[in-house]
């Protein structure tokens, strides 16, 4: 026979196994007794404890059985000993003599006072039962649960009775009457113990036994084991009534998945963004075809136009452009601030620079993300921008959902719903962590190509070395040996004389010294390995990415503080810990102040973008249009220097240009596409949507109007005089859409500009248009009017309360007297001024009129 199944055999045994076969005498009766703790209680299928019990079933049954031969009271003798492991017990077979006193309950007391039952893991110990019922042993995949299904084989049996029946066993939980289900025509009742064992015990002890009512009724009891079935919705109703505990616990695992699993993605996401991994362009394939088949089958070849002025041209972009280049040059110690008025230029000066080095770089474009309305579009905008993926944003608005459950279960917020300052932290932290990965592995990739390169420099000096020795004749390969032997018989080996003292011959001789060269190789050594420092460190420095932050600033109506503050912090951490380059554009100088304000130790990199001046504005124009064109003629000369200089501008001249207008036309259309432009951005569409701009109609005339006739005004006689009495608000919202230009002297605003050169020329043009500023002009001295009516209201009331106080009384000035005299004066020149105003608006309205 196979031994393998003998092991088997062994350690699962036939389930009827009698350990004696003894006969009972006629004057005796036979029991049955169940000895509890035997073995473990199986719970499952996979209950590995079961082959403990295995293992030591003859050493625990014979133990038993020689402490049971001890007892003699009752005459006891044992039968036969069948073990049940399933139960973790064993039935005992037994004669009594049932004459004596007691029966079987002296029986089952004596025996439990005088034996002690050994158990399998030798902690507990056991307890015998004398079974009331019948035993059985099955086999099936019934394991023992503690709660009992018990069925009642004729008339009900009451709970107290049956409580009597099973308390002996141990602490019963509950009992409840269980309706017959349709399979079955028996009742039943559900019992839950408090222990596993009792149920167990009680299961094989009380099996079949009979209750006895009277009067010949009896009931016999089914005992099984009952799976404990949960409650409708019980884990629901356990959830929602337990909100401090859930929620916690829920919030808690929901941070660790994410940190665990989510955080670790994104950074690789950011990270394949930064190195371009999913870029088609890197690949040979696609390049292949789009240089073969797409441009022969089209016709089209694309030309990328490298928007970077040359020095030659515009030579105010050197200063710059090696600003940035010795910024990037040196490990990052401040951020580089660019700042200019939009369309100087600053996105076309940096990217060349960058794309020309082939450095990593990642754009922030705080503008696409100020004109998000919801704090939802904020996020997947920036995870869009940087690459942080994935992005569940349905959880800000269940976070928001789940507080207000929160507070209407506990009376306080649960905390799920992060702050968006917050939520910008947390997704500019990752991106962090994989800018640090990015520079690392560029780092490890540097050092391994500088030390392949050290060791194959190491490597060429010695083959150098050798060659010398070789031509020396002081060289021997001892691999020669091998082959020719050694010794004198020796054909192709040295023989047996020392190579050192050839070696020293040579060296006193005038030929190459030996020291000689190897001082000569080892200077030269370290000379390369010195250069080859040097490289290393300047290729790692080039090897930290970049970060731009362009359009740094709020524009008018804008209430997204924190999110510029959170990118100046983040900004300057990374500064900080040398983990990348970064530069921040922006068009006003202003700015800069939240960048000082998070890095107030450090200066920054500070660069200043102007506009051109006149002579290369026109060098630039004339390079982009015809490089073999000398000069342009006066006229077209004047209409260019209208523009100003300003990068943006003079681009959309020469696309004018090139499509086939002249120098003229392109610049009298960019002037009326501004005039367009300026009546609704300054004066808006009509009434309504006047009134949603941050300042008066009124406020933009004024302003138009005097710049329109100066190349700048005073800034404080602007902010001083009607209608803006101090209203500085409203020009500096005039300055962020770059109406006008504030400039600065001492740190304190100086004069007002317009806010690019070819405004002045749109300020005239809208001017001189008869029908809208006599429009403007009358709205305007309707306000004065108004002004100027409230003020002699004001006058006239405080004189009749002068006149009341007798203010005309005694031959002397009183203080009342110069009062009146100079509310007198103040109300005349207010009629005065409403007589010449009115007169003003008479005129303009026959202009109206007239139609102009």
């Amino acid at each position: 026979m196979n031994p393998w199944r003998l092991g088997l055999r062994r350690l699962h045994p036939p389930i009827r196994r009698p350990y004696s076969t003894a006969t009972p005498e006629s004057s005796k009766q036979l029991g049955w007794l169940f000895v509890d703790s035997i073995f473990p209680v199986q719970v499952g299928r996979w209950d590995l404890r079961k082959y403990i019990g295995y293992l030591r079933e003859d050493f625990l049954l014979g133990t038993l059985r020689r402490r049971l031969e001890r007892v003699t009271a009752h005459g006891f003798k044992i039968v036969e000993i069948k073990p049940y492991h399933k139960d973790g017990g064993a039935f005992v077979r037994f004669e009594y003599d049932p004459s004596v006193e007691g029966g079987l309950q002296a029986l089952e007391t004596t025996i439990n006072e005088t034996v002690e039952v050994p158990t399998w893991a030798n902690v507990l110990r056991g307890t015998v039962w004398v079974v009331k019922g019948r035993p059985w042993r099955e086999d099936m995949n019934r394991f023992a649960t503690p709660v009992l299904r018990v069925s009642f084989d004729g008339p009900d049996v009451g709970e107290q009775p049956l409580w009597d029946a099973m308390r002996p066993f141990g602490r019963i939980v509950s009992m409840k009457p269980q309706a017959p289900s349709p399979p079955t025509p028996l009742r039943a009742s559900i019992v839950e113990f408090d222990g596993l064992r009792d149920s167990a015990n009680a299961r094989n002890v009380l099996h079949d036994f009979s209750i006895d009512h009277g009067e010949g009724k009896m009931t016999r009891l089914k005992v099984e084991f009952e799976r404990p079935s949960l409650e409708a919705h019980v884990i629901a109703n356990w959830i929602s009534s337990h909100p401090r505990i859930v929620l916690p616990i829920l919030f808690f695992l929901l941070g660790g998945i994410s940190y665990a699993i989510f955080d670790p993605f994104r950074s690789l996401m950011i990270q394949a963004k930064l190195e371009n991994w999913f870029d088609l362009t890197r690949y040979k394939a696609y390049n292949w075809v789009k240089t073969t088949a797409f441009e022969q089958f089209t016709g089209h070849k694309e030309e990328r136009q490298n928007q970077l002025l040359s020095d030659a041209i515009w030579k105010d972009r050197k200063e710059a452009t090696e600003g940035i280049k010795k910024y990037l040059h040196d490990l990052p110690s401040s951020v580089t601030f660019v700042h200019g008025p939009q369309g100087s230029g600053k996105s076309a000066l940096l990217y060349p620079i960058l794309e020309a080095w082939e450095r990593k770089f990642l754009v922030i474009d705080c503008r696409e993300l100020l004109k998000t309305t919801s704090d939802a579009q904020l996020f997947s905008t920036l995870a869009r921008q940087v690459g942080y993926w994935p992005v569940f944003g349905f959880l800000n608005s269940m976070g928001h959902l789940v507080d207000l459950a929160a507070v209407g279960l506990t009376g306080q917020k649960a905390g799920f719903n992060t702050s968006s300052t917050e939520q910008i932290k947390s997704i500019l932290d990752v991106c962090g962590s994989a800018l640090m990965k990015v520079s690392s592995a560029h780092r490890n990739q540097i050092e391994k190509h500088a030390h392949k390169e050290e060791l194959f420099a190491v490597q060429q000096e010695r083959e150098k070395v050798r060659k010398e020795e070789i031509r020396q004749g002081t060289y021997h390969d001892g691999r020669l040996d091998c082959v020719a032997g050694n010794g004198v018989i020796s054909e192709l080996g040295f023989g047996d004389e020392k190579l050192a003292k050839e070696r020293d011959s040579l060296s006193s001789g005038t030929d190459i010294p030996s020291a000689r060269w190897h001082d000569g190789f080892e200077s030269d050594a370290n000379a390369n390995n010195q250069k080859r420092r040097r490289e290393a460190d300047l290729e790692m420095v080039e090897s930290l990415p970049i970060v731009v932050v362009k359009n740094f600033e709020l524009k008018t109506g804008d209430k997204r503080e924190e999110l510029l503050e959170v990118l100046a912090q983040w900004s300057v951490s990374l500064v900080e810990n040398q983990v990348a380059h970064v530069i921040v554009l922006s068009d006003n100088r202003e700015n800069s102040k939240r960048l000082t304000k998070a890095m107030p130790t450090k200066p920054l990199n500070s660069i200043a973008l102007y506009d051109a001046d006149s002579a290369s504005a026109l060098s630039y124009v004339r390079d982009k249009l015809d490089r073999s064109r000398r000069s342009f003629n006066s006229q077209e000369t004047s209409y260019i220097e209208r523009l100003g200089g300003r990068a943006s501008d003079l681009e959309s001249l020469i696309h004018k240009v090139r499509s086939g207008a002249t120098v003229e036309d392109a610049v009298e259309d960019i002037i009326a596409r501004g005039v367009a432009e300026l009546r609704k951005t300054a004066f808006g569409d009509d009434s309504d949507d006047a009134k949603h701009l941050p300042w008066t109609r009124e406020q933009a005339w004024r302003v138009l109007k005097l710049l329109s006739s100066f190349e700048e005004m005073p800034y404080h006689d602007v902010l001083l005089d009607f209608p803006f009495k101090g209203d500085e608000s409203a020009l500096r919202s005039m300055e962020s859409v770059e109406l006008i230009a504030i400039n600065n002297h001492n740190g304190r605003p100086s004069t007002i500009v317009p806010g690019k050169p070819i405004l002045k020329y749109v300020f005239e043009r809208l001017a001189k248009d008869t029908v809208f500023a006599a429009t403007q002009d009358i709205a305007y001295n309707e306000k004065i009017i108004a002004s100027s009516e409230a003020t002699i209201k004001s006058c006239e009331d405080e004189l009749l309360k002068l006149k009341g106080l007798g203010s005309d009384a005694g031959w002397f000035d009183s203080a009342t007297t110069s009062r009146s005299r100079f509310l007198q004066r103040k109300l005349f020149e207010a009629q005065k001024k409403i007589g010449i105003l009115e007169r003003k608006n008479t005129e303009l309205k026959k202009v109206l009129a007239r139609g102009g």
